[in-house]
Formats: structure tokens, sequence, C-alpha cells
């Protein structure tokens, strides 16, 4: 397997390049580069609508529903130099996770309603899977649909959901038959956030801000027609958006970008006459992180290739959302150890305290998008018949 760049690729990764630099708006890219969410969701559509004119909203939509046509290589080079860029990270939950599910399993009808909208950054989504207790073991999940006539009565509460407070749609996975198996009875919704009954209460995450939030539905009336493909169904709906997720998860742009702010902060630091960047201890515990993120993105390029191929992503999934979350994490503790005692003065208007910041916030990732333990649990089971 090739996994240099051809001379095509090369090309569209400088055309990307240019666009970045010429089209990114300067108070976005400052904002991105000191972790300032103050704007997040302004800085989002403002990105989006930005990149929709362009005719680059979509990179993985087929051209029908008006994305880019790119090649699976493509799309990686585009989402790798966005990250490098400092460009805001796509809303994932619209574009990434539940356009996909109803290009695949959902009606002319909510193709037509849902797609250029999610395209347009008209509609904020986002997601509403985890419940207390059902977090990992998602299929346990009991919050209640109960049909009447042409609707679901919805009952019952969402946690850990992410960017909600700014939510026009949610989707959800409910319990639409308690008496079936688990995986059998769960339907897949699309829920207007302005439906009476739905209240938001947000969470106070370990660095301050409030990224997640809980959600609740009280004797909440959703059409029918909102369900996604088959009742007693969303199961097979939903295993198919997590597959996409974790494969995104890998986040290789991200890390790179952080790798290269570590040795850049690290190049700056004297200890002993010469750069911590120098320093033997230090600078292997680099070295060892940047050939685990070399490895991992090697990793990430034959997925893409397979992904070609039209093969799905089975345990390849799971294994780049470990590894990729794990190499983000080291990075992250990388930065504080680099900061020494200063770390410990966290202020969260502080830029000098990003890295701490960030430390904090990214213990969330061996957990969401199903934790890194149900992750190897999926390897075994798949891989070794576990």
């Amino acid at each position: 397997m090739d996994l240099d760049f051809n001379l095509e690729e090369q090309a569209f990764r400088d055309e990307v390049r240019q666009f970045l630099a010429a089209e990114l708006p300067a108070d976005i890219r400052d904002r991105m580069s000191r972790d300032d969410a103050s704007q997040i969701r302004d800085d989002i559509v403002r990105w989006q609508k930005i990149l929709h004119a362009k005719g680059w909203g979509a990179p993985a939509w087929p051209v029908e529903f008006g994305g880019t046509g790119w090649s699976k290589t493509q799309q990686y080079l585009f989402e790798t130099e966005c990250a490098l860029a400092d460009a805001p990270a796509q809303l994932a939950f619209g574009i990434k996770m539940v356009a996909p599910v109803i290009m695949r399993y959902g009606s002319a009808e909510q193709q037509q309603q849902f797609l250029p909208r999610i395209l347009a950054a008209e509609d904020w989504w986002c997601q509403g899977y985890s419940e207390t207790g059902s977090g990992s073991d998602l299929a346990s999940l009991k919050m209640k649909a109960e049909r009447d006539g042409d609707d679901y009565v919805l009952n019952g509460r969402k946690v850990w959901n992410t960017l909600g407070q700014f939510a026009d749609w949610i989707f959800c996975l409910v319990r639409t038959d308690p008496a079936a198996k688990p995986q059998k009875g769960i339907s897949f919704l699309l829920i207007d956030m302005k439906t009476p009954g739905i209240s938001v209460r947000p969470t106070r995450l370990l660095d301050g801000t409030f990224e997640v939030n809980e959600i609740w539905f009280d004797e909440v009336r959703v059409p029918a027609s909102n369900r996604v493909g088959e009742e007693n169904q969303g199961w097979t709906y939903a295993k198919f958006l997590l597959g996409h997720e974790r494969t995104n998860i890998a986040g290789i742009g991200a890390c790179k970008r952080e790798l290269q702010r570590l040795k850049q902060d690290a190049a700056k630091v004297e200890k002993g006459g010469r750069s911590l960047l120098e320093d033997p201890l230090f600078g292997s515990k680099v070295a060892q992180v940047e050939i685990e993120l070399t490895a991992l993105e090697v990793t990430n390029m034959r997925v893409i290739f397979a992904e070609a191929a039209n093969h799905a992503p089975g345990p390849e999934a799971s294994m780049l959302k470990i590894r990729g979350t794990e190499i983000m994490q080291r990075i992250s503790e990388l930065q504080v150890e680099l900061l020494g005692p200063g770390a410990l003065a966290y202020r969260p208007d502080d830029d000098a305290s990003r890295a701490t910041a960030a430390y904090l916030n990214l213990r969330k990732l061996s957990i969401f998008g199903g934790s890194n333990e149900i992750q190897r649990n999926i390897i075994a089971h798949m891989i070794l018949g576990l």
C-alpha cells in the first residue's frame, strides 16, 4: 500500500492551504488558537457558511446531496489542514452523524427537509444517546416513546449532551418497545428542540465551561413522520452512526496541531543552558508521542483506503478511537508538564492557562463516543471472538 500523496493530492492540499489563508477570518483563527469558546456557536456557523459558499460545506457527502465528491484522501487532507490552521471543527452532529443516517435510511421527504439546512448551517443539531446508567451500555436506554395516533409521546432524560444549549434539533434513540430485547425495541427520532416539554440544563465541567447538558423530555409530542426508518430498528442506525463517530474521534489533525505547539513552546523554555525540547528526559517524551502519532496516522490512512474500497469501518474504528484519544491526552499532559508549577494557578479567563484548561477538558476523550474500555471489548469480540 502506497501511503504517499500523489501530485494531484499534493496540489489539492496546497489549494486547501491557500483557501484557509485567504478565507478563514482572523478573529475566528485567534479564538480557536486560544481555545476561546466564548463565541463558539457563531464561529462554527460563520465558518460553515463560508465553506458552503465555496462548495466545501460537506466534504464526505455524495454530490447528489450537495457534497464535494472528494475522495477519502482529499477529505482527510482537508480536515487535517483545517485543524492545523486553527479553523473551527465543523459541527459533527449534523454533518457527520445524523446526515449520513438520513441519507442512508431516511425518507425522501426527510432528506429534502433536513439535509440542505444542515449544509447551510441553518439548523444546529445535537445528539440524544446517553442516559444515566446507559452510556457505554447504550442498548439499556430507557427513555420512553409511546405511540399516540400520529405522534410519539416522549418521557425521560438524556445526559452528556454536547452543545445542546445551542441546538435547533436533536436526534434521539428512544425505547418504543419495552418488552423487546434491548437492541430490538429502539427507534431513531428527529426532534425539534422548540417542542413544548423539552428543557435543557447545562452541566459545569472541570474546566469551568458549560459544554454538556441534561435534556429533559416531559410529555413531548413528536410526529411519527420524524422517525428515521422502521420502528424498533433504531439500533441498526445507531451502530451505523457510531462507526462514523469513532473514526472521526481519532483527531489526527488536532493531535498534529497540539504536538506542533508543544514542540514550539518547549523550544522556548531553557533548562541547564539548553531548550527543554533538547533535554534528554523531556525530549524523549515528546519524541515518543510523535512516533505514536505517526503510527496512528498510517493506521488511519489504511482505514481511509479500506473505506474507499467500500469496506465499512469495523474494529479499526475502535482502534483509532482508543489511540487517537490517548495520544491527545498524552500531548495535553506534556503541555501541562511544560508549565511546571505554573500549571497549578489555573484561571479559566487566563490565556496562559490554556494548557491546563485543555488537560482538564480532554479527560473526557477516553469516555465519550464509547469508553476506551468498551472499545477494547469490541476489538476482542470482533477480532478474537471473545
